[in-house]
């Protein structure tokens, strides 16, 4: 596993990704599956990074990073629990049910929420249909 320091050409907003390889990083980019979490743009470039050292005081904050994954995770599943209670699924048709509620052929009593590829996620806010993508923690109870 390699970690890159990624930058959005577009918006200027840089992220760190897991890649296999950086072979896996090249075929990902040339079939344009790496896009910006922010403004989507498919504009992506490694930029440089600094070597993580293990030293006294990163062995320190690991707890306190482990604490902040923590809390975040905590956060995310009380927004899924929110939306799971105020919105109804309707899985992979997101994007035609969005487009059908937007147009007003099919009146919905409750918000919805789904799965959609990043290319119908674009379409859908070219049309002026506002979207909006989280993080999904799946449950891991099973």
């Amino acid at each position: 596993m390699i970690k890159y320091r990624l930058i959005c050409k577009n918006c200027d907003s840089k992220f760190d990704s897991w890649f296999a390889s950086s072979n896996e990083f090249e075929r990902l980019k040339k079939k344009k599956f790496l896009n910006c979490h922010l403004c989507n743009s498919k504009d992506i470039e490694k930029t440089l990074m600094t070597p993580n050292f293990i030293s006294n005081s990163n062995v320190e904050n690991l707890g306190t990073k482990e604490s902040k994954i923590k809390e975040i995770n905590k956060k995310i599943k009380e927004y899924q629990k929110f939306i799971k209670n105020n919105f109804e699924y309707v899985g992979k048709n997101f994007a035609y049910e969005a487009r059908s509620i937007h147009y007003n052929k099919k009146k919905k009593d409750k918000g919805i929420f789904g799965t959609a590829t990043n290319e119908e996620i674009k379409e859908l806010n070219d049309e002026g249909i506002d979207t909006e993508t989280i993080p999904w923690l799946e449950d891991k109870n099973n």
